[in-house]
């Protein structure tokens, strides 16, 4: 008899990180549950939407994109909806999507083929319950990157930033062990990778019970074979000098940290509830920087928020150009149902207009600055990790220790390849490398 066919899953996934290594993890799941992951939609048995409730813009594109995948949908096609805005919105999504049989939050995916089950009965069921113990030790995942690993470390946030959702979709802080953390890293070394890449919400306010963000540095970054090791995104004020020591000392840790601003104004800083100020950020900076040469630093910024005048921008303006990031993900204040900032004075609210135009007076800040470090760079020689093929041209897209793009020619470069490169040319953000003769050890990707 000729087998059936294996179900397929398809999953699209919106935001963050931490959103991409949940897909992997619900892939895993499914591929253990007898599915087959699908490119694409069209024919998929089950389609699987991974969510982002960070901004509203993220949420609209979703709802947007629940209803162009009716077209995908065959007979007994089952549509989910996963993740943060799963979470946050529940039941109303069966409500407003009648062809969504699933919404599960972030804690759920323990029982998705289960669920997936009972929508094939007829079934449609919200999962929306938090569990603090639970980190999915037992999936094994189903990775879409081959060179570099997102291990999560750390699921939920105890911030609680008026502006921000996270604590709400996410629940409360709680880390993994250690000993797990490292036992996932040796696994992905195992498989050819060597770059991991650590998750977590405050991903450096870790801790175990045992063990802090010093001791798991330490640890993962002397896996044997791993040549790389990152983590996003840390909290400004989770920076004690044993952290900053191990990031210096262990020479896995690229020089490169993620650091979120969100404003350079103290006044601002207090009504988002940030817990530093303007000067306290700026001395992280500093002790950052002055225990690790050739930090690079990229940020997040905020402008518009609620009560912020011409001065407080100012202030934020001038924090961007005295710390020189090298880049920067700005945005207009989104406010977010059920967060405390919706809750201030309208009388406070800065106008649409004003906002957009504090955005794109920030955006010309930050690129003036970035393009004149970077053309600075042009004839230096840097090590870059071959990732992917770049978007448009004959060209694979490298990363540096320092998390500059760098473009190389196809023809010379693999993924997983490490290259010696010279940065020969700069759009102002990327670059462009010619391979030089010596040549770093190259490790292949499995």
């Amino acid at each position: 008899m000729t087998p059936e066919p294996r179900r397929t899953a398809y999953i699209e996934t919106y935001g963050c990180q931490m959103n991409v290594s949940d897909s992997e993890l619900m892939l895993g799941t499914l591929a253990a549950a007898g599915y087959d992951a699908a490119e694409r939609p069209d024919g998929a048995d089950v389609i699987l939407v991974n969510t982002c409730a960070i901004r509203e813009h993220a949420e609209q594109r979703v709802i947007g994109r629940l209803g162009e995948l009716k077209r995908y949908m065959g007979r007994d096609t089952i549509v989910g909806v996963t993740g943060c805005m799963a979470q946050r919105l529940g039941p109303r999504l069966l409500e407003s999507a009648r062809h969504v049989s699933l919404v599960i939050g972030p804690d759920g995916y323990r029982a998705l083929p289960e669920l997936i089950d009972g929508a094939r009965r007829g079934q449609r069921v919200t999962a929306t319950e938090f569990d603090l113990e639970e980190h999915y030790e037992d999936f094994t995942p189903r990775r879409f990157d081959r060179v570099k690993a997102w291990i999560p470390v750390q699921r939920g946030c105890d911030y609680r930033c008026t502006y921000c959702i996270v604590p709400t979709t996410r629940g409360p802080e709680r880390s993994r062990r250690l000993a797990d953390v490292v036992r996932e890293t040796e696994a992905i070394v195992s498989e050819g990778m060597t770059e991991a890449v650590l998750l977590g919400q405050t991903v450096n306010s870790y801790h175990d019970g045992a063990h802090d963000f010093a001791d798991l540095l330490r640890a993962v970054g002397t896996v044997p074979g791993l040549r790389r090791l990152r983590f996003t995104s840390p909290h400004p004020n989770d920076f004690p000098d044993r952290v900053i020591r191990a990031m210096a000392e262990v020479p896995s840790v690229c020089e490169h940290v993620h650091l979120p601003m969100q404003s350079g104004s103290t006044a601002v800083l207090r009504r988002m509830l940030r817990r530093y100020t303007r000067e306290g950020f700026l001395d992280c900076v500093a002790r950052l920087r002055a225990a690790i040469p050739g930090l690079a630093l990229t940020t997040d910024v905020i402008v518009g928020f609620p009560g912020e005048t011409e001065a407080d921008f100012a202030d934020t303006l001038s924090a961007v150009e005295a710390e020189g990031f090298d880049d920067a993900f700005r945005f207009k204040f989104s406010a977010r149902e059920g967060t405390p900032a919706t809750r201030m004075p309208a009388s406070e609210s800065v106008p649409d207009e004003v906002a957009g135009d504090r955005l794109e007076r920030l955006i010309a800040t930050v690129r003036s600055g970035a393009r004149g470090r970077n053309m600075a760079l042009l004839g230096a020689r840097r090590e870059v990790l071959v990732e992917r093929e770049a978007r448009r041209g004959e060209a694979m897209m490298a990363r540096t220790r320092d998390f500059k793009t760098v473009l190389v020619p196809a023809k010379t470069a693999r993924p997983g390849e490490y290259l010696l490169v010279e940065l020969t040319g700069t759009t102002g953000s990327t670059f462009t490398g010619a391979p030089v003769r010596e040549r770093a050890a190259l490790p292949l990707a499995g």
